[in-house]
């Protein structure tokens, strides 16, 4: 680790790095309304800030470089294992790519693209039908897209976290309960008694663990 060149100021892989997840997040999210945008938008601010500081400019280590090197010293956080902060934290001296917080950051955001692709086929097939989603994941919550996004970010977060994502993902949390709200506004408008029904027996964000199919063959959680 610490014979690594440094590894910033890379502003070709911060590009590229954040076109390929933000391209890689619209293919799946297919955005059409200004909502929809908006939630990417909030995403791709994230990408971008994340990238720019995992190739291009390192300001967490810098800001944190004399807590750092006082209490690990012999390690270089300008190489890029280093900047795997939680590993490097935590004692994993061996490959940080293969350490447990990465492996759990790729877990969460394999998965969060998964839900999000998910999510959207059920949403598209129901609004061509002009019903409201309650299939596949809608059936466990209520907005899968916007929990997709989160379980992305926070994956991010395990793999490479710094001053500027942790203090924009709870903000960026704060956006998507208030754009979920407002589409709970307008759905509840457009389905009236069976979006009552729906949000009844279906959480917003965290699924239950257990549920059953009740007498419509709807799931049903508690």
């Amino acid at each position: 680790m610490n014979s690594s060149p440094p590894a910033y100021g890379l502003w070709a892989l911060v590009v590229i790095n954040s076109l390929v997840f933000i391209i890689f997040a619209f293919s799946f999210a297919k955005p059409q309304t200004s909502r929809d945008w908006r939630s990417l938008g909030a995403f791709s601010a994230f990408i971008v800030a994340l990238f720019t500081e995992m190739y291009g400019y390192p300001l967490t280590i810098y800001l944190l470089s004399g807590w750092l090197g006082s209490r690990y010293p012999g390690i270089d956080f300008l190489t890029h294992d280093a900047g795997h902060l939680l590993e490097t934290l935590f004692g994993w001296r061996a490959n940080p790519h293969f350490g447990p917080f990465h492996i759990l950051s790729s877990v969460f955001i394999f998965g969060g693209f998964l839900l999000l692709a998910s999510a959207w086929n059920v949403l598209m097939a129901a609004q061509r039908q002009h019903a409201l989603a309650t299939q596949g994941p809608y059936s466990y919550v209520r907005h899968p897209q916007y929990v997709a996004f989160v379980l992305i970010m926070f994956g991010f977060l395990l793999q490479w976290p710094t001053l500027v994502t942790l203090v924009m993902f709870p903000i960026l949390v704060w956006v998507y309960v208030r754009l979920a709200k407002r589409e709970e506004r307008e759905a509840s408008m457009e389905f009236g008694e069976e979006y009552a029904r729906y949000g009844a027996r279906t959480p917003a964000f965290f699924p239950h663990w257990a549920r059953e199919r009740d007498a419509t063959g709807s799931h049903r959680f508690h």
